[in-house]
């Protein structure tokens, strides 16, 4: 299986099952020197696993990082850096009934014929379980980023058809993590709540949209062709499982504007910097960041396996019945956050650090 890699000088390569014994990574690129800190990568950790909340799955992982090369007294030392997450919960039992039948919109089809066989417990490598190695290399990635102030912030704007209907620049992002689908209006959140339960009750999914904000980015990363930084994060964000769009400032929208309505008029603000009066377009242009803020949303699917009862086939060709067992988001949407943000994270410090590649002291 290839494709396990992202990032130029940033790499991560991920490993592991949903039901395997671990879950781990390789991180090479990232720079010697560098103090980690364990308890926000763990608090990255706890923000991805599944909650108190109704409409999370029960599966309990601890979810407890353990580094076994690149640090030294808790600094990088520019060697890879890997690491292993441990799966403790996996209830392979559950999924006995499932191992010869395809369930609708899942990945269990296409596995099968690819590669001609398919690890069923949990969806494998296609189980969403597979994101805890992106979310630790992430919380690396966002210590890189801290050194130069740059800050990625993630939340839910879209839950089913409830919409949050203010703009990033109206939201207090500090009322995030203060409800269960970090909404950041208490209003839509209740909304959004009351709207799970029915879901819930139905036995049924359900997918939304996620907002992030990448702010204090400097002007120039992006490499202006095939490596565009919007081309780059789409490509990070698509490879979430359960994304099915990606757009960035007035995206689709855009198709639907006039050019003199959608430029971005450039002006001098008042420390005499060049700004723009608007920012339709996300903080980017030509593939490189113009210094606004950087926002783009990112689509998720409801999740494939629900509880309710659906026609499918099995490796046989045989019509049959299916009625899911197992444990199963009613809404993955703010589990999503924190991987959304660590895939940012990941693609913008590649792109910082390929930048710094390109700079020299001219004095």
């Amino acid at each position: 299986m290839a494709g396990n890699t992202i990032g130029k000088l940033f790499k991560l390569t991920t490993f592991g099952e949903s039901h395997g014994e671990a879950i781990g990574g390789v991180i090479d690129g990232c720079p010697a020197g560098l103090k980690i800190n364990k308890d926000f990568i763990q608090l990255e950790l706890t923000r991805r696993k599944t909650g108190p909340s109704f409409f999370s799955s029960n599966r309990e992982e601890k979810d407890e990082v353990n580094f076994i090369s690149g640090l030294f007294d808790g600094q990088t030392t520019g060697a890879p850096l890997a690491f292993v997450i441990k799966n403790i919960n996996a209830k392979s039992d559950d999924y006995e009934t499932i191992k010869e039948i395809y369930r609708p919109s899942h990945a269990d089809y296409t596995y099968d014929k690819k590669y001609s066989i398919r690890d069923y417990r949990g969806g494998g490598r296609a189980s969403a379980r597979e994101t805890v190695a992106r979310v630790v290399a992430g919380a690396i990635a966002k210590q890189v980023l801290e050194q130069s102030q740059i800050k990625i912030i993630a939340y839910v704007s879209q839950i089913g058809s409830i919409k949050l209907q203010k703009t990033y620049k109206e939201l207090d992002f500090k009322t995030i993590e203060s409800n269960f689908v970090r909404c950041p209006d208490a209003d839509t959140a209740q909304q959004m709540l009351d709207y799970l339960e029915i879901v819930k009750n139905n036995n049924d999914s359900v997918g939304g949209v996620i907002t992030c904000v990448v702010s204090l980015c400097p002007i120039g990363l992006g490499e202006p062709i095939f490596d565009k930084l919007q081309a780059d994060l789409a490509k990070a964000m698509l490879s979430i499982p359960s994304v099915k769009g990606f757009d960035y400032g007035s995206g689709f929208d855009a198709a639907s504007m006039l050019g003199s309505e959608n430029n971005d008029i450039f002006v001098i603000d008042n420390n005499q910097q060049i700004t723009t009066k608007t920012n339709h377009s996300g903080g980017i242009q030509g593939g490189i960041s113009n210094g606004e803020d950087i926002y783009f949303r990112v689509a998720f699917k409801p999740i494939a396996s629900i509880m309710k009862e659906q026609q499918t086939i099995d490796r046989n060709k045989n019509q049959v019945t299916l009625k899911i067992k197992g444990r199963h988001d009613v809404c993955a949407i703010p589990r999503a956050v924190p991987i959304v943000e660590a895939m940012a994270a990941i693609v913008f410090t590649d792109h910082f650090l390929r930048n710094k590649a390109y700079l020299f002291d001219k004095k």
